[in-house]
């Protein structure tokens, strides 16, 4: 059986929101030529096509996420899903979106319905931050609509998780965070660290390791004394340490310290390694140009993959090295510098504890 996931940007980097901080905005930014095109139905066959073309018991994700996909309008998505519909066999095709959630209607929540999208909000935990943070195009607040959507979901039956951007400022406020998650009834959430820019823009709102530590030591505290209390939230870097303490491979990518083959899909059909590194020089091909297994094997790909990791001063003692072996090589410059290694402090706070807990959950 073959396994294949896609990361789609139907819309490149267009938004209808300006976050501060937006990592895709930089990543397009330094690309030689815009891309600024919605994706072609041209373009939606051939990787739709591709994709399908694995074989019969293939087990297919499309992920779609921006800028703001769904400025690639409910017409797009309704064309794509009813292309999949027309073109497979038996192959297991499944679905998911991250959205700002800025103009979610009860008809985009049927649609998510009705063709099982894992649906990711993007929410910067309580309003006074977020609203701070992530504008929209009018510098305007954002997180009554948002909050808005989460409810449409939530009433239309849709599976969603919240992604929340780990930012300098968010990471000074764990509490908050925490008590914000437990109010709103959120039980899965995924934290991730805010990145500077390539040139170092946007610096006053990345993660520090030092600050990573600070805020997960609290979180983490939190969190387990909720467990203890009988409910289990379901946190990204938690959920993916216990894995590791199980002996299984982690979800998230680069956690072991090497990355894996990705097919980012930009608007157009070029495709890259990774959504932080969708970058010119590492442009593998075109889906309506080029075979899934040509730019799986190219030059630009092989080059990425054999990148080595920033060194890291922790690592010679660290009895968490086989588990880390350097992290993803764009997160880790939230986990480490050269005198400090926050992922270390991390995990030797809190990974017996989420080994304990990882071995109740199975045992359950």
């Amino acid at each position: 059986m073959k396994y294949i996931s896609f990361l789609i940007k139907p819309a490149s980097s267009a938004c209808d929101m300006r976050c501060s901080y937006c990592f895709y905005r930089d990543v397009a930014d330094h690309r030689a030529h815009a891309v600024r095109e919605r994706m072609s139905a041209e373009t939606v066959r051939a990787l739709v096509d591709r994709a399908l073309a694995l074989g019969d018991d293939a087990q297919v994700t499309f992920a779609f996420q921006g800028g703001e996909p769904t400025l690639a309008g409910l017409d797009f998505f309704r064309d794509f899903t009813g292309y999949v519909d027309e073109r497979r066999t038996n192959q297991n095709v499944s679905y998911a979106l991250q959205t700002n959630a800025h103009t979610i209607t009860p008809e985009w929540a049927e649609f998510f319905r009705e063709h099982a999208f894992l649906v990711g909000v993007s929410v910067d935990a309580y309003r006074e931050l977020h609203d701070g943070l992530r504008k929209d195009i009018a510098l305007g607040p954002t997180h009554a609509r948002v909050m808005e959507s989460v409810r449409m979901l939530r009433e239309a039956g849709v599976d969603f998780n919240v992604l929340t951007v780990l930012s300098a400022q968010l990471a000074r406020h764990p509490q908050r965070v925490f008590k914000f998650y437990q109010r709103e009834k959120i039980d899965y959430v995924q934290l991730i660290p805010c990145l500077a820019g390539f040139d170092g823009e946007g610096a006053e709102y990345a993660l520090t390791p030092r600050a990573f530590f600070s805020f997960y030591r609290a979180f983490f505290d939190l969190w387990l004394r909720e467990v203890q209390a009988g409910h289990v939230i379901s946190v990204g870097l938690f959920d993916n340490v216990m894995q590791l303490s199980l002996g299984q491979y982690p979800q998230a990518c680069g956690m072991l310290g090497r990355c894996a083959p990705q097919f980012v899909v930009e608007s157009n059909g070029d495709v890259y390694p990774c959504d932080f590194y969708a970058l010119d020089e590492y442009r593998c091909g075109n889906v309506r140009e080029d075979s899934l297994e040509d730019m799986a094997s190219c030059e630009a790909m092989r080059t990425f993959l054999a990148e080595p990791r920033r060194p890291c001063a922790a690592c010679a003692d660290c009895p968490f090295e086989g588990i880390c072996h350097r992290n993803c090589k764009r997160l880790n410059a939230s986990y480490y510098d050269d005198e400090y290694c926050g992922y270390r402090a991390f995990l030797e706070h809190a990974y017996e504890p989420l080994a304990r807990v990882a071995r109740m959950l199975v045992s359950r």
